[in-house]
């Protein structure tokens, strides 16, 4: 199991040798039925008079960035706390999966069980800390996030036009504020009214589905849906627990001795006509997305083909007349002067300023975007399900360490091209610059987080192994590509470089480079800012992500967009004779990046509730990350469509 290894290394060899084999199409068959590795949490037949145990994950909040452990709180503790390992992504993540003191015996019902009782006295200072710790988690909206049998328990309750919402989180309390304005579920119960109250849900009635085996002849049953109503009783008598009568007060000012008795009563209900392998669709089903989806499909398709007409059109028509009457003019004697993009070509291929920074982000750019096809194409082929913890990440993380080679290749290859000859200097930026730039981000963010005592805080040895993959494994493969890159010849250009580079002419408002590049960003950011819209949602307001069937179309239109819009700016400037196309097709495309964090922005301050300045540096720090990555990526498109279509161009008039 472990070969003496720490567990995550083993966890990361694991990963990579299941990775492998999803790459090979050898899935292994409890993958697909969208189960975990996690033991005790895995989906299996429960024989009769089983054991069930509940499983508590971090609790998070949408009004705050930072997750806490079950155990940050004072809750009932298991006595003896099982942790199921974890991958690499949910430790990124920041999921911190624990046993919890809830287990239950199959078929056996219970009413108004007492899990444990916490008392507090207004005296002891220990005490006050924990309650006022937790008043500030219901305060905050804070949600348990449970787990039975790696389903989610959710909590369904109906919202207008008659729909069910399945949530899966519940909160921990609600409060009712000093001037008597009810907050987020205090508003399940007219109970809950006492202005300055804060109200604990105590006690949970817990109901659990099975599909019995009975009619399919197998033995035993499968668990298909776990679902949970919070309530709050004070309960008065410990030993005579009854379930009902007032609510659980908890008072703003804490004076007098408080206890408080945390229940649940938990019943099991047959459910034959729900099948195993679809258990998640009914959390999926109410979330109301879909139809959504397919108006930000049709709206990028819509930019899409108003691109590629006007592409199409200028390459068919305009072009092909160029050349034509480019070669034409040579044929008849009279050789007139020369006009139009055919002027610059002695100058078009010229090394660009700054070289060796663009092929450095050429090369991370390919590397970015080999990652993404193929997690993409995975998380589209049903292997990174939300039923698969932490996979989507853990897959990101392994793919980009492993493909350090093409952006070594990439990045030698642009930069011998544009003659440069620092060629260790190379190397060494594409193996440590943008990644360096992003860790550097991530290990402030860690530290915030760590300071602030939160979950996702990433232990130490996960920063070690991460440093350990980067230079262990992703810097050598980089210097191998670079190898390569070095020995090719530098690409063919078709058209010789004059030795005197030409004057470029004044040119007009809008051949100017930078209301180019910042018209350049708008058409890509227009395909992808509804799916940007859920894509936030589920990392900030903690909702599931599962279309990725719609993403990765959204992806491939994405593609598509910025190689136009590129080329087609690209054409106008070189007719306005203006040869310096290398950066500035780089950034037409790139500078959709801009508009996604000014999206960000937006919203932040529109959508989130978030408050506090750690939760508010933390949005920003990790919405940087996303930028530069996105950055990079979306430019190395544009240059790659941009180069290929000079090239082209120019391979086809005749010059002297």
């Amino acid at each position: 199991q472990n070969l003496g290894f720490p567990p995550l290394i083993s966890e990361l060899v694991r990963s990579s040798v299941s990775l492998s084999l999803l790459s090979w199409g050898l899935t292994p068959e409890k993958k697909r039925s969208g189960t975990s590795h996690h033991r005790g949490l895995r989906g299996k037949k429960t024989e009769l008079s089983s054991l069930i145990e509940l499983f508590v994950n971090r609790l998070d909040s949408v009004e705050s960035v930072l997750p806490y452990e079950y155990d940050a709180f004072d809750f009932c503790q298991d006595m003896e706390e099982k942790r199921p390992s974890e991958n690499l992504g949910q430790v990124l993540f920041g999921e911190r999966i624990a046993s919890s003191p809830y287990k239950f015996t199959f078929k056996k019902q219970e009413t108004c069980k007492k899990v444990c009782t916490r008392s507090y006295d207004p005296g002891n200072s220990a005490d006050k800390t924990k309650l006022s710790f937790l008043k500030k988690g219901m305060q905050l909206n804070y949600q348990h996030h449970w787990i039975i049998d790696n389903m989610p328990v959710t909590w369904c309750y109906d919202v207008e036009d008659g729909q069910k919402y399945c949530n899966p989180g519940f909160p921990i309390g609600c409060f009712v504020t000093p001037d008597g304005r009810v907050k987020d579920a205090c508003v399940i119960n007219s109970e809950f009214n006492k202005k300055n109250t804060f109200y604990l849900f105590n006690h949970v009635d817990i109901t659990i589905m099975y599909h019995s085996g009975k009619d399919e002849n197998w033995p035993g049953a499968r668990l298909v849906m776990a679902r949970l109503k919070p309530q709050s009783y004070k309960h008065t008598d410990e030993n005579n627990l009854s379930c009902e009568g007032p609510p659980m007060e908890i008072p703003g000012e804490f004076t007098n001795k408080l206890n408080l008795i945390y229940t649940y009563s938990v019943t099991f209900e047959e459910k034959n006509n729900i099948k195993w392998a679809s258990r998640w669709d009914y959390i999926l089903e109410s979330m109301p997305h879909t139809n959504i989806q397919w108006f930000s499909i049709m709206n990028s398709l819509v930019i899409v083909l108003f691109l590629s007409g006007m592409v199409a059109m200028i390459i068919l028509r305009t072009l092909h007349k160029d050349i034509a009457r480019y070669n034409q003019i040579d044929s008849s004697e009279d050789a007139q002067e020369e006009f139009g993009w055919k002027l610059v070509h002695g100058d078009v291929f010229r090394p660009p300023r700054k070289g060796m920074l663009l092929s450095v982000f050429l090369g991370q750019g390919t590397q970015i975007f080999i990652m993404t096809f193929i997690t993409l194409f995975l998380a589209c082929l049903g292997f990174l399900s939300p039923a698969n913890r932490g996979a989507l990440m853990t897959c990101a993380v392994v793919l980009w360490v492993l493909l350090g080679t093409p952006a070594g290749y990439v990045s030698a290859r642009m930069y011998k091209t544009f003659r440069g000859e620092k060629w260790k200097t190379n190397v060494l930026l594409t193996a440590l610059l943008c990644p360096g730039i992003v860790f550097a981000d991530f290990f402030i963010m860690n530290l915030i987080l760590w300071v602030k005592g939160s979950s996702a805080a990433i232990p130490f040895g996960t920063l070690v192994a991460i440093l350990a993959m980067w230079f262990g494994i992703s810097v050598p493969l980089t210097f191998v590509g670079a190898y390569f890159g070095f020995k090719e010849k530098p690409i063919e250009h078709p058209v010789r470089t004059n030795q005197i580079p030409r004057q470029i002419p004044e040119q007009s408002f809008f051949t100017k480079p930078l209301p180019g590049i910042i018209m350049g960003g708008i058409l890509p950011f227009g395909c992808i800012f509804i799916q940007l819209f859920f894509i936030l949602n589920s990392i900030w307001s903690h909702q599931m992500y599962y279309m990725f069937g719609f993403l990765f179309l959204v992806f491939i239109i994405l593609l598509i967009t910025c190689s136009e819009a590129t080329v087609l700016l690209c054409y106008f400037h070189l007719c306005a004779e203006d040869y310096h196309w290398w950066w500035r097709s780089f950034l037409t495309s790139s500078f959709t990046a801009v508009y996604l964090f000014i999206y960000a922005v937006h919203y932040f301050f529109s959508k989130l509730q978030i408050t506090g300045t750690a939760s508010t540096i933390l949005y920003f720090g990790y919405t940087m990350i996303m930028v530069l990555i996105f950055f990079l990526f979306t430019g190395t498109i544009g240059f790659f469509a941009c180069f290929w279509f000079v090239s082209k161009i120019y391979s086809v008039v005749k010059v002297d």
